[in-house]
C-alpha cells in the first residue's frame, strides 16, 4: 500500500484547507454543491470496492458536504450521513480481525489509523452539524413569531432524532475496541478521544435532552461516554468537562447524576464520584454565593446523586463539608439533602457499627443545627429533610425528643415556609410515633409512674438485706471537730522531737491526700494536720489543697480536712458493698428478679417517659398550631387544619378544641380554607370505620353531639354552615336522618342531652333541605311541644329553632310574586306554642325565657296574624300574674298584715313571675317591630309591584287600541308611574314608621300597660335588687326604646344612667348591647351619648368590657360611630388583662385595617391620647400596642408621611415620657430613603430632645436598621451626616446639663399645666358621677350654634396631631357635656338609699 500523508485531527474545519507541513494531509479541493453528488457516488463505489480504506481518496467530497452544509440540499445530507454510518460501521467489523493480526505491517497500521481518524472526523462532523441545526430549529419553532414551525420541525429534527441513538451505539462500539494498538500500544491521541465523545457534551447542552422522550439517547450518550472513560482514559478531562457544564447548565444536573451513578453501579467507576464531588469542593465558597446560577447546577447535582448512589457519597461527604459554613444557602441546603439521603439509605437501622453510629450521630446533629440557620429556605428544607428522615423511620430514638422540640421552637419563626415545614414535620412525627396510637398525656402518666415505682422496688430487693447502718460524713466530722480542732492548735506550739522526720509529703497530690486521710482514719489528728499545713506550703494552689491564704491557717486546714474526710467516706462506702456482695456475702443477698428482668424494666420505664415527653411535646404544639388558623397565609393555615385531623386520630385531648376552633374558617373567602375545613370534618366524621350503615350512622351523630356540647351559639352556627354544604351535596346518608328523628321520638334510647342534639342535628340540615322539616312538622309539633315541655324547656326551644327554618330557607316559589311562606293563625303549631308558654309562665325555671323567647319569634316568622297570637298570650300572662298578686294580698288580709307593699304595685308578685313577664313583654315588643319593619314592609312592596305590574299591563292593552294618537302622553304616564314606584318605598317606610311611633306605645296598645312597670325596676334597684330581674327589665327597656323615637329620646337618660352606675355587670352589658342596636336605628339620638359607650371599654368587670369591645366594633365598621380621638379607648384594649378582649381588640384593627388608610389616619390621634401622662398607660404597654398598630402601616407613602408627622409632634410634647413615646414609634416604622430625608428636613423638631439617652438610642435604632435593609452609596453619605448630627446634639445636651448641674442658674423652662381629662382614662370605674353629668345634651347643631355666639375663636397650634382626611375640629367631636349646654331643669332619678344597697 502507498504511503498516505498522515491526518491530524484539526482544531477547526478550516485548517485542514491550510498546508502544514510535509507529510501532513490537507485538503486540495473543496467541491462545488453541484458537483457533490458524483464525487459521493464516486465514495460510494470506491467504499463498496475498497471498504473502509476507500476515504483515502474520498475525504475531500465528504468535506465539502461539510463545508457547504447550510446550503446543501437535505437529500444530500442525509446520503452523507448513511453513506458514513456505514463506512464506519464496516471498519469497527473489520479492526478486531486486523488489530489481532500480529503481521499488520507500519504502513497498513497506518492506513488504517489515518482512514480511522478520517472516518471519524467526517462522521462525528456530521453528527455536529445535524445537532446544531435541529438546536436552532427547536429554538425557531419555540419562537412564536414564526410561521411554519411545524413544517420546519418535521424537515429538519424528525430524521436526525431517529439515527443519532444508533450513531452514538456505533461510536460506543469503536471505543469498545483495543485500538491503542493502531497508535502502537501507546496511548489514543486525546484529541481523537475528545472527537468521539464531544458530540455527547453537545448533545447534552440541548435543554429538552432532560424530556422523557429522549431517554434513549441519554442512555446511549451515557455508555459512550462509559466506554471512553474505561478504554481511553478520558477521567481526567470527563471530570472538568462535566464540572464547567453543570455550572453554565443546570438542566444537565440530574442527567449526569443519573450517569455517573450508572458508571459506579455498572462500570465500576466508583473513583469518578470521589472525582466530581472533590473538584465541585474545591470551588470557592465566596465564588459561589456570587453566581448563583452555577451553584444550582452544583448543588442539584449532588442531591440527586446522593439519592441514586448514597454509600459512595458518604465516603466523600468530607470534601463537601466546608461548604456548610459557606455564604450559598443552595449549596448547605445539598449537601443537608445529601446527609439525609445517606441517613435514610445507608446508615439506618440497629445493627450499625460503632464508627457508623457515630457518622450518623454527627450527621444528625448537623441538620438539628441547621434547623437554626440564618437563611430560612435552610430552616424550611432541614425541616422537610427530618420529615423524610421520620417517615423512612429512620430516626433514633434517643434524637425524637430534641428533634420534636425544635420543630415545635420552629412554629414561631417568622418565615411561612419554615412554619409550614415545622407542622408538617410534626404531623409526620405523630403518624411515625413508636409509642402509641393514643397519646393522651394524662393516661401516660399512670403507668409511668406505676412502672417507677416497680423499678425502684426490684432495685431495693436487689440490694443487700443485712447492711449495718451507715453514718453520715458529715456527722462523724461534727462529732471529731473538737479533738481535730485542738490538734490543729497544737501545730503553732513547739515540735516535739522525732515529728519532722516521720512525716514528709508525698511527690503528687493523689499520694499525700491518701496519706492525710488514712491519718484521719487511725484517728492521728495531730500528724494529719501537719501534714496538711505542709501540702498547703508544697502544692499551693492546687486542689485540695487551696485556700483562702495566710490570714487564718488554722480555718484553712479545718477546711481542707474536712473536705478530705467528707470527700473519701463516700468513695469507700460506695466501692466496698460491690465488693462484698461479689464474694463474702454471696450466700445472705438473695436477688429475686435476675438481672434480665431489671434491664427489661428499665427498657420499659424509658420507653413509658418517651412517650410521655413527646405526648407533652405535641400538646404544647397544639396551643401554638392553634393560633396560626387564622394567619394570613393560606399554606399555613391549611396545614394547621390538616394537622389537627392528624391530631384527632390519635386521641390527644386538646384536638377537640382545634377541631372547633377551625370551624368559624368555613367563612373563610379563601376557598381553599373552605375547603380544607370541610375536608377536615368530611375525614373526621363522614368516613367512620364501621361496617354497617347503621353503625356509621350512630358513629357520625355521636361524634358530631361531642361538639356540640357547651359550644357557643357561634360554634353551632358554623357546624351548621359544614352539614348543610354536606347535605346539599348528598354527602349525609338517609341512615343518619332516620336515626336522628328515632332518638328524637325516642324509639332509640338515648340521653336527653343527645335528644336535643339531635333535634340542632335536623335544623342544620335542614338548612340544607328543608323538606327534611316540612314533611315531619307535625312530629315536632307533637313530640317537641307536648304535655312533657315543661319538665324541660331546652327541647321545645330547640324545636323553635328548626321549625324556624321553614321560615329562613322557604321552599323555592314558582313565581317570583308568590306570597311568603306563612301557616294559618289557627294551625296546632301556634296553639302547642302558647299553651307550653303560658303553662311555663307560672312555674319557676331558668330555661323558661330562652324558650319563649324562640316561640315569640317563630310565632312572628310564620304566623298569619301573629300580633294577635302574642296579645293573647300577653293577656293569659297578665291574668295569671293577677291572680298571683290577689293571692298574695287576700293571704296576707287573712293573716291580719296591712298590706303595707300595695302600693308598690307589682312588688308582692314571686320575682321569677315578674321576671318572666318583663322577659316576655320585652321580646314581644321587639318582634313586632321587626315583623314591621321587614315582614309588613317586604309584603306592602310585593303587593305595591303586583298592583304596577297589572296597571302597566293595562295601560300597554290601551295603548295598542289607541295607537295612531301622539305617543308624547304615553311618555308623561309613564314617567309618572315610575316618580309613583320611587316614592311608594318611602310611603311604605313612613307607614311603618308612623305606627311604631304613634301606635304602638299610645294608650290604647297593650304596650303602654307594661311601661310604667318596665320604668318602675329600671327607676328602683335598691326596691328591685334581683339580678336577674334588673338585667330582663334593662333589656325590655331598650327594646321598648327601639320602638319610638320619641320614647327612645326621653328615656335615654335612664338607659345611659343604669349603664354607667348600676352594680350588676349583667346590666350593664344588656344595656351596652341595646344602645348599640339603637345608635343604629336612631343614630342622631344616641350620637351625643357616644362618650359613655367608649366609657364601657374601660369597665372593672372582664365581661362588660368584651360586651362592650364587641358592640363598638360593630359600630365603628358600620360607620355609625365617630371613631377620632376615642378609638384610643379601643387600642387600649389590646393590653387588656383577658385573652378574648384583646382578641376582639385584635380582630377590630384587623378588620378596620382592611378598610383603605383608616388605621393610618387615627394613629396620630391614638399615639396623641395614649401618650398623654393622664391616660394611665404604662411605657411597656404603650409599646405593646404601637408594635400592634404600626404592623399595620405598609405603604410607603404612609410611613414617610407619619414620619413627618412624628418628628413635628416633638415640638408640642411636653413631657420626658412623650418624647420617648414618640422616638419609640420611629423604631417601628421601615424608613426608606425618603423616610431618612423626613428625619433630615425636621431635624431641628426633635434635637434638642436628643440629651435622653432613650431617645438617643431610639434615632440610632432606626439609622442601624435603615443600614441593614442595604442602601446606596448616595445615601450612604446622608445616613452618615445624619449620625454625626445625633450624637453632636447629644453630645451637647450632656455637656449643657452638666454645666446646669454645677450651678448654673438658667432656669429650666416649666411644662404648662394641663386641664385635666374628664373622662379619666383606665381609671377604675366610680360611684362619684353625679346626675348632672347624664343630662340629655343637645343636639350638634344646636351645640355649634351655642359655641359660636358664646366663645370667641380660640387660636390653633400650627401643628395639628390630627388624621388628614377629617378636619373637624376636637370640640365638635366631643360628646361630654358643658355646663352651658345642661338644661336648667333637671330630672333626678329616684333611687333607693345608699345605706339599703350596702
Amino acid at each position: 500500500m502507498a504511503a498516505v500523508p498522515d491526518f491530524h485531527l484539526p482544531l477547526a474545519p478550516a485548517d485542514l484547507l491550510r498546508d502544514g507541513g510535509p507529510g501532513r494531509y490537507m485538503v486540495q479541493e473543496v467541491l462545488s454543491t453541484g458537483e457533490l453528488p458524483p464525487a459521493l457516488a464516486a465514495f460510494r463505489a470506491a467504499f463498496r470496492a475498497r471498504g473502509a480504506l476507500a476515504v483515502l481518496q474520498h475525504f475531500d467530497c465528504v468535506y465539502s458536504v461539510l463545508h457547504h452544509f447550510r446550503t446543501v440540499g437535505t437529500a444530500v445530507k442525509e446520503d452523507t450521513l448513511e453513506l458514513m454510518m456505514h463506512v464506519v460501521s464496516h471498519h469497527s467489523n473489520e479492526l478486531p480481525a486486523i488489530l489481532s493480526d500480529s503481521g499488520l505491517s507500519h504502513a497498513d497500521r497506518a492506513a488504517h489509523l489515518n482512514a480511522l481518524k478520517m472516518n471519524c472526523y467526517l462522521l462525528t462532523g456530521l453528527m455536529n452539524a445535524f445537532e446544531m441545526e435541529t438546536c436552532k430549529n427547536s429554538c425557531l419553532e419555540a419562537d412564536p413569531g414564526r410561521k411554519n414551525r411545524k413544517n420546519l420541525a418535521k424537515t429538519s429534527g424528525s430524521l436526525w432524532e431517529e439515527e443519532r441513538e444508533p450513531l452514538l451505539r456505533l461510536l460506543t462500539q469503536l471505543l469498545q475496541l483495543d485500538l491503542r494498538q493502531l497508535w502502537g500500544r501507546l496511548a489514543m491521541e486525546e484529541e481523537f478521544v475528545s472527537l468521539m465523545t464531544g458530540n455527547c457534551y453537545r448533545i447534552l447542552e440541548n435543554p429538552s435532552i432532560g424530556l422523557q422522550r429522549y431517554r434513549v439517547t441519554r442512555e446511549a450518550v451515557t455508555h459512550l461516554l462509559a466506554a471512553a472513560l474505561v478504554h481511553c482514559d478520558h477521567m481526567f478531562s470527563a471530570t472538568l468537562k462535566i464540572t464547567q457544564m453543570l455550572q453554565h447548565f443546570e438542566h444537565v444536573a440530574p442527567v449526569f447524576a443519573q450517569a455517573v451513578s450508572l458508571w459506579a453501579k455498572e462500570y465500576g467507576l466508583k473513583s469518578m464520584v470521589g472525582e466530581l464531588l472533590r473538584e465541585i469542593g474545591q470551588k470557592c465558597p465566596q465564588d459561589l454565593a456570587r453566581e448563583a446560577s452555577g451553584v444550582k447546577g452544583y448543588a442539584t447535582f449532588i442531591s440527586e446523586l446522593a439519592e441514586q448512589i448514597p454509600a459512595l457519597v458518604l465516603s466523600n461527604m468530607s470534601v463537601l463539608l466546608p461548604h456548610l459554613d459557606g455564604e450559598s444557602y443552595t449549596m448547605r441546603n445539598a449537601i443537608l439533602t445529601a446527609m439525609a439521603e445517606v441517613l435514610v439509605q445507608v446508615l439506618e437501622g440497629d445493627q450499625l457499627e460503632e464508627a457508623a453510629r457515630a457518622t450518623r450521630d454527627k450527621f444528625l446533629d448537623m441538620l438539628q443545627a441547621h434547623v437554626c440557620d440564618i437563611h430560612s429556605f435552610v430552616r424550611s428544607r432541614v425541616l422537610q429533610l427530618f420529615t423524610r428522615i421520620v417517615q423512612h423511620k429512620a430516626l433514633p430514638l434517643t434524637q425524637f425528643q430534641s428533634v420534636v422540640s425544635l420543630a415545635v421552637g420552629r412554629l414561631k419563626d417568622k418565615s411561612v415556609i419554615v412554619v409550614k415545614n415545622a407542622i408538617q414535620l410534626l404531623a409526620a412525627f405523630l403518624s411515625n410515633n413508636p409509642f402509641s396510637s393514643k397519646l393522651n398525656w394524662t393516661d401516660l402518666d399512670e403507668p409511668l409512674k406505676k412502672e417507677v415505682q416497680k423499678l425502684q422496688e426490684m432495685k431495693d430487693r436487689r440490694r443487700p438485706t443485712a447492711v449495718a447502718p451507715v453514718t453520715a460524713p458529715e456527722e462523724e466530722w461534727e462529732a471529731m471537730l473538737p479533738e481535730v480542732r485542738a490538734a490543729t492548735q497544737q501545730l503553732f506550739q513547739a515540735l516535739q522531737e522525732g515529728e519532722e522526720e516521720e512525716l514528709e509529703v508525698e511527690e503528687t497530690v493523689e499520694g499525700t491526700v491518701e496519706q492525710i486521710t488514712g491519718l484521719l482514719k487511725k484517728l492521728n489528728y495531730k500528724s494529719a494536720a501537719r501534714l496538711t499545713q505542709k501540702a498547703l506550703c508544697r502544692f499551693q494552689g492546687k486542689e485540695p489543697f487551696n485556700g483562702p491564704g495566710e490570714e487564718n491557717e488554722e480555718a484553712t486546714i479545718l477546711g481542707v480536712l474536712k473536705r478530705l474526710y467528707t470527700g473519701s467516706c463516700p468513695g469507700e462506702n460506695n466501692e466496698d458493698p460491690p465488693h462484698d456482695n461479689s464474694s463474702d456475702k454471696i450466700e445472705e443477698v438473695q436477688e429475686e428478679e435476675p438481672p434480665a428482668e431489671l434491664v427489661k424494666q428499665e427498657m420499659l420505664v424509658q420507653y413509658l417517659q418517651d412517650a410521655y415527653n413527646f405526648s407533652v411535646k405535641i400538646t404544647e404544639a397544639l396551643n401554638l398550631i392553634s393560633k396560626m388558623m387564622y394567619e394570613n397565609s393560606v399554606s399555613v393555615v391549611q396545614e394547621a387544619i390538616e394537622f389537627f385531623v392528624t391530631v384527632s386520630q390519635f386521641g390527644v385531648p386538646q384536638a377537640l378544641l382545634g377541631v372547633r376552633r377551625m370551624l368559624p374558617l368555613i367563612w373563610s373567602k379563601e376557598p381553599g380554607i373552605k375547603e380544607a375545613v370541610l375536608n377536615a370534618y368530611r375525614q373526621l366524621y363522614l368516613n367512620p370505620t364501621e361496617d354497617s350503615e347503621r353503625a356509621k350512622a350512630q358513629s357520625l351523630v355521636h361524634s358530631l353531639s361531642l361538639i356540640m356540647v357547651d359550644a357557643s351559639l357561634g360554634t353551632i352556627q358554623c357546624l351548621e354552615e359544614i352539614i348543610s354544604e354536606f347535605v346539599q351535596k348528598d354527602e349525609i346518608r338517609p341512615a343518619v336522618t332516620q336515626l336522628l328523628w328515632e332518638r328524637f321520638t325516642e324509639k332509640s334510647p338515648c340521653s336527653a342531652l343527645e335528644r336535643r342534639a339531635a333535634v340542632v342535628l335536623l335544623g342544620m340540615m335542614a338548612r340544607g333541605k328543608p323538606e327534611i322539616v316540612g314533611s315531619n312538622l307535625d312530629i315536632l309539633v307533637t313530640v317537641g311541644l307536648s304535655e312533657k315541655a315543661c319538665e324541660d324547656y331546652r327541647l321545645p326551644q330547640e324545636v323553635c329553632n328548626v321549625i324556624s327554618k321553614l321560615a329562613s330557607n322557604p321552599k323555592p316559589a314558582l313565581e317570583k310574586d308568590s306570597a311568603p311562606f306563612r301557616l294559618p293563625q289557627n294551625h296546632m303549631l301556634f296553639g302547642c306554642l302558647s299553651e307550653t308558654v303560658s303553662k311555663g309562665f307560672a312555674q319557676p325555671s331558668s330555661h323558661w325565657i330562652p324558650f319563649m323567647e324562640a316561640a315569640v319569634m317563630l310565632i312572628y316568622q310564620l304566623a298569619e296574624g301573629a300580633e294577635e297570637i302574642c296579645a293573647d298570650i300577653l293577656h293569659v300572662c297578665s291574668q295569671q300574674a293577677l291572680e298571683k298578686l290577689q293571692e298574695a294580698d287576700e293571704q296576707k288580709a287573712d293573716a291580719g298584715d296591712s298590706p303595707s307593699r300595695v302600693s308598690d304595685g307589682a312588688g308582692s308578685l314571686p320575682t321569677f313571675l315578674l321576671l318572666h313577664l318583663v322577659s316576655l313583654v320585652g321580646q314581644v315588643a321587639l318582634q313586632q317591630v321587626a315583623y314591621l319593619e321587614v315582614s309588613v314592609s317586604a309584603e306592602l312592596r310585593r303587593r305595591r309591584m303586583l298592583k304596577e305590574e297589572k296597571t302597566k299591563k293595562q295601560s300597554d292593552t290601551s295603548t295598542k287600541k289607541q295607537r295612531p294618537q301622539s305617543t308624547g302622553n304615553e311618555t308623561i304616564m309613564e314617567e309618572e308611574l315610575g316618580l309613583v314606584g320611587a316614592t311608594a318605598d318611602d310611603t311604605e317606610a313612613e307607614l311603618i314608621r308612623s305606627i311604631c311611633e304613634t301606635e304602638l306605645l299610645d294608650g290604647k296598645h297593650l304596650f303602654s300597660a307594661f311601661v310604667p312597670l318596665v320604668l318602675k325596676i329600671c327607676n328602683s334597684p335598691g326596691l328591685y335588687s334581683d339580678s336577674a330581674l334588673s338585667a330582663a327589665a334593662a333589656l325590655a327597656l331598650g327594646k321598648f326604646c327601639m320602638i319610638s323615637s320619641e320614647f327612645c329620646d326621653s328615656h335615654l337618660r335612664l338607659l345611659f344612667t343604669m349603664m354607667e352606675k348600676s352594680a350588676l355587670p349583667g346590666v350593664r352589658s344588656n344595656l351596652i348591647i341595646a344602645a348599640g342596636d339603637l345608635a343604629i336605628r336612631f343614630p342622631n339620638l344616641v350620637e351625643p351619648w357616644t362618650s359613655h359607650l367608649y366609657a364601657r371599654l374601660r369597665d372593672p368587670c372582664p365581661s362588660v368590657r368584651q360586651t362592650a369591645g364587641l358592640v363598638m366594633t360593630h359600630l365603628i365598621l358600620k360607620d355609625m360611630v365617630k371613631v377620632k380621638g376615642q378609638v384610643s379607648e379601643m387600642a387600649a384594649l389590646l393590653i387588656d388583662p383577658e385573652e378574648a378582649i384583646v382578641g376582639v381588640a385584635q380582630n377590630f384593627f384587623g378588620e378596620l385595617a382592611n378598610k383603605g388608610n383608616a388605621v393610618y389616619n387615627l394613629l396620630p390621634d391614638i399615639i396623641s391620647h395614649l401618650s398623654d401622662p393622664n391616660s394611665g398607660i404604662e411605657e411597656e404597654s404603650f409599646h405593646t400596642i404601637m408594635r400592634h398598630l404600626f404592623s399595620y402601616i405598609t405603604k410607603e407613602k404612609q410611613t414617610e408621611s407619619l414620619v413627618e408627622k412624628l418628628c413635628q409632634r416633638f415640638r408640642t410634647a411636653r413631657t420626658e415620657r412623650q418624647y420617648r413615646d414618640l422616638s419609640h414609634c420611629l423604631t417601628l416604622l421601615p424608613v426608606s430613603e425618603r423616610g431618612l430625608h423626613k428625619l433630615q428636613d425636621n431635624y431641628d423638631c426633635f434635637a434638642d430632645k436628643l440629651q435622653d439617652p432613650t431617645v438617643y438610642t431610639c434615632f440610632q435604632t432606626v439609622l442601624a436598621r435603615f443600614r441593614r435593609a442595604g442602601i446606596k452609596p448616595e445615601t450612604k453619605a446622608l445616613a452618615e451626616e445624619l449620625e454625626q448630627k445625633l450624637s453632636a446634639s447629644h453630645n451637647q445636651g450632656l455637656d449643657s446639663t452638666e454645666t446646669c448641674q454645677d450651678g448654673s442658674q438658667t432656669p429650666m423652662p416649666v411644662p404648662a399645666k394641663r386641664k385635666p381629662i374628664g373622662s379619666s382614662r383606665r381609671q377604675p370605674l366610680g360611684p362619684v358621677n353625679t346626675d348632672d353629668d347624664f343630662v340629655t345634651p343637645p343636639s350638634r347643631t344646636l351645640r355649634n350654634r351655642k359655641r359660636a355666639q358664646k366663645r370667641p375663636p380660640r387660636k390653633k397650634a400650627i401643628v395639628t396631631f390630627s388624621s388628614d382626611e377629617e378636619n373637624s375640629s376636637e370640640d365638635e367631636l366631643s360628646a361630654e357635656l358643658r355646663e352651658e349646654e345642661n338644661p336648667t331643669k333637671t330630672t333626678p332619678i329616684t333611687r333607693s338609699s345608699g345605706r339599703r344597697l350596702r
